[in-house]
This record gives structure tokens, sequence and C-alpha cells, in this order.
């Protein structure tokens, strides 16, 4: 199975310039061990259960809710059996998909 998570977790009491808070949470991440990818708007987690993925959300949370008084998250889904590695499958397939028309 393969749990893409892509959230965007974040303090909303801590002025313009969170990236200190969120940076507590792509630790997080990284030291869990699963592939994850960081980008400017959010970060994009698999897993191979949907509980693995929940409990990472949960986890991030917890780092910023020590210092918190609010904190924002957003979060998409995508749940599919017999599957795994779709991190980097699913974007090398548009990208081959990319090549083969530019050629």
């Amino acid at each position: 199975m393969s749990v893409l998570v892509e959230f965007a977790i974040f303090p909303t009491d801590k002025g313009d310039s969170v990236s200190k808070h969120v940076s507590k949470v792509i630790d997080l991440i990284r030291n869990s061990g699963v592939p994850y990818q960081l980008t400017a708007m959010g970060t994009l987690v698999e897993t191979a259960t949907l509980p693995e993925a929940l409990d990472i959300l949960n986890r991030s949370y917890q780092v910023l809710e020590k210092d918190s008084k609010r904190v924002y998250i957003t979060m998409n889904m995508d749940i599919q059996k017999d599957k795994n590695n779709r991190l980097k499958t699913k974007v090398e397939a548009i990208e081959n998909k990319i090549g083969a028309v530019n050629k």
C-alpha cells in the first residue's frame, strides 16, 4: 500500500516568518525514515499505511503545539493498494511522457 500525504503545517501566532518552527517538523519527518519531499508550499510524505501517515501528522502537530496557541494544517491524501514508491514513480511517469512529447 502507498499512502501519499501532501500537507502544510505552521503556527499562526509566530509572525510573518515561521521557517524556524516548520524546520522542526521537517527534522521530525527526516528522522522518521519515510520518504518525503519538501516544497515551497508544503511537504509530501509517503508511508506504507494510513495509521503511519496519521502518526506523522499527529507528531508534527505535537512539535508545534508546544510553543503555539494556534496551528494551521492543510492536508490531501492519495491511498493506493498494491503500489509503493509513488513519491518517485508518479513524477517519473509525467517526466517520461513530457520527454516522449518533446521528441
